[in-house]
Formats: structure tokens, C-alpha cells, sequence
């Protein structure tokens, strides 16, 4: 692709499904909206089209990627489901719920999806544009966040344009993410044990109430799924977090009853603060001022998730 020209800009109607769909299948690179953030999608299957992914992106390639897959038994061809993750997907699926399982013998993945490593990283996603992708294109997709890596994850079509440019064959513009918060990430261990590696919307509690067991700490250093580097989601300036005031020279992004120069919630919402936690990042990245302050927001819940993100992006 010419690299001084914009991604064709698709509607999340039928054409542009179908167009989605034809450039996938041929080995192009789509953003495509899900309902946590745009997705970077490209076919599992190939070498080639995964590594389109890692050079977009500049991510380091020892980071495993998601794969998107229509339904249960998509997922099965891939990976091996014991009890605990078949409870999951019953709950949770569709949904903002990733799975590590071990992978088959076999199965169709291009080994850059996975970094080498014996299992997969999995999900169904609920958002209908997504799922029509996957419908039309009969395929596995990887779907890291549409954005260079390391910044700022996008939850609307302009912020994909903004990160990637060129990079992206197409962009589907199906408006803003509801979520807007990556999804949560589960490794099943077997034995009933399991741990979470990325806190999201579906928080560790309601995991809990479905298995009926805890969460075991994550204790290894290893990358095991996306989103475990230190430095994640960075605005590209200092970030200090817990800012109940700023300094003269600090963009403050504010919660409750902290205005800020901008404010993730008002009310205090947080599911409300997820939704637009990238995108008032992306407005404190864009200000003039050098550095940027974070109000407190209170641990707990989505809460977790959010801190989780704000202190990657302060690393």
C-alpha cells in the first residue's frame, strides 16, 4: 500500500463487511470495532498476515495475540476446553472474556499468533460488526488493539487512522467502543486453577461466582497474553497518577467530583470511566501541556481494570 495515502474508510453495513471480508481472506490488515476497543484483524492462519500485524503495530513479536472466532466450537478446533473454561464460555461468551488454553495439535495458527508458546489466547466477541467479519470471512482472526504499540488503545475509527495511517489496508467505522476497555484475560491452568492476567470488564469476582474457586496470583514474569508489558498504553508524556490537583504544566484527567481539564466520569461512574478512559488519553496526549495527572480512582470492580491500565501508562 502507498504509504503517503489514508486506509479506505468502510461503513459497518454490508458492502463494507463484504469488502472487509475479501481483504482479510487475501491476507490485508482491517481495523475492525469490537465491544471493548478496535481490533487490528488479519488472518490466523498465515505467517505473512500476522506479521503484517507485529510491523503495523511495532509490536515486539515475543507478545501472543488474540484470536477472534465465531462461536464454541470455532474455538474448539483450536484449543483444548476442559470443564472450567466450557463454564466460562457459557457465561461469558460472547463477550469481553479471553481464554489461554492449550492448544491443539494441528491447529490452524500461525505460529506468530501464539510467540512460540503451547497455548492460545481466545475469544468470541459480542459486537455484531465484528461477528459479521468473522461470519464472512470463514476464518480465525488475530485482533491485537489497532493502535502502535505501547499507545494508546483506540475506541474510535479516527483514533485508528491517527495511530496506524497507512498501515491499515481499511478501517470499518462503526462508531464508538462500549466498553472501551480491553477484555479481560483468564489462563486455565487445569486442576480447577486458574489466574488472571489482564483485568477487564469482566471482573475476577463474577469469574469466581462461575468456577467457584479463587483466582491463584500471577507470579511469573512471562508473557503469556497481551497487555503484560510494564509499559503499556502510553501517551508518549508523564503520567502521575492519584493527582488530586495538577501542576501548572499538567493536562488532569479528572473522576467524580475532580473535574479535571477533562474527566473520565462526572458522576463517578466507572463503568462510565472505562468507556472513555483511552479517549480522554488520547486528548491529554494531544494538549499542549508536557506532562499529565490522573484523579484517584477507587480500586474494586472495573475500578482494578482501570488503575491497571493508568499505571502501565505512567511506567
Amino acid at each position: 500500500m502507498d504509504h503517503a495515502s489514508k486506509p479506505v474508510m468502510l461503513d459497518d453495513g454490508p458492502d463494507g463487511i463484504s469488502a472487509a471480508a475479501a481483504l482479510l481472506r487475501g491476507g490485508g490488515l482491517v481495523a475492525v470495532p469490537t465491544e471493548t476497543v478496535y481490533g487490528l484483524a488479519a488472518r490466523a492462519d498465515r505467517d505473512e498476515s500476522v506479521a503484517a500485524i507485529y510491523r503495523a503495530k511495532g509490536r515486539p513479536s515475543f507478545n501472543p495475540l488474540i484470536v477472534h472466532v465465531a462461536d464454541l466450537a470455532s474455538a474448539q478446533v483450536l484449543a483444548h476446553f476442559d470443564a472450567e473454561a466450557l463454564k466460562l464460555a457459557e457465561a461469558f461468551w460472547p463477550g469481553a472474556l479471553t481464554m489461554v488454553l492449550p492448544l491443539r495439535d494441528g491447529a490452524p495458527i500461525a505460529a506468530a499468533v501464539t510467540a512460540g508458546l503451547p497455548t492460545l489466547a481466545l475469544r468470541c466477541p459480542a459486537h455484531s460488526v465484528m461477528r459479521a467479519v468473522i461470519a464472512e470471512t470463514g476464518l480465525p482472526l488475530a485482533a491485537p488493539s489497532a493502535n502502535r504499540s505501547g499507545g494508546v488503545s483506540p475506541t474510535d475509527a479516527a483514533h485508528v487512522v491517527a495511530s496506524l495511517g497507512a498501515n491499515v489496508d481499511a478501517v470499518i467505522d462503526g462508531g464508538p467502543c462500549e466498553a472501551g476497555l480491553e477484555s479481560t484475560i483468564v489462563a486455565l491452568r487445569g486442576d480447577g486453577r486458574w489466574q488472571v492476567l489482564r483485568p477487564g470488564p469482566i471482573t475476577e469476582a463474577r469469574i469466581t461466582a462461575v468456577l467457584g474457586t479463587a483466582s491463584e496470583p500471577v507470579t511469573s514474569q512471562a508473557i503469556e497474553a497481551p497487555g503484560q508489558l510494564a509499559s503499556h498504553y502510553a501517551p508518549g508524556k508523564p503520567v502521575r497518577l492519584g493527582a488530586t490537583a495538577a501542576e501548572a504544566d499538567e493536562f488532569h484527567i479528572g473522576f467524580g467530583a475532580l473535574a479535571g481539564d477533562a474527566t473520565l466520569s462526572a458522576s463517578g461512574d466507572l463503568a462510565e470511566a472505562a468507556a472513555r478512559l483511552y479517549a480522554v488519553l488520547h486528548q491529554a496526549a494531544a494538549a499542549a501541556q508536557p506532562r499529565i495527572a490522573v484523579a484517584p480512582i477507587p480500586e474494586g470492580d472495573i475500578g482494578t481494570a482501570i488503575n491497571d491500565r493508568l499505571r502501565r501508562a505512567a511506567a
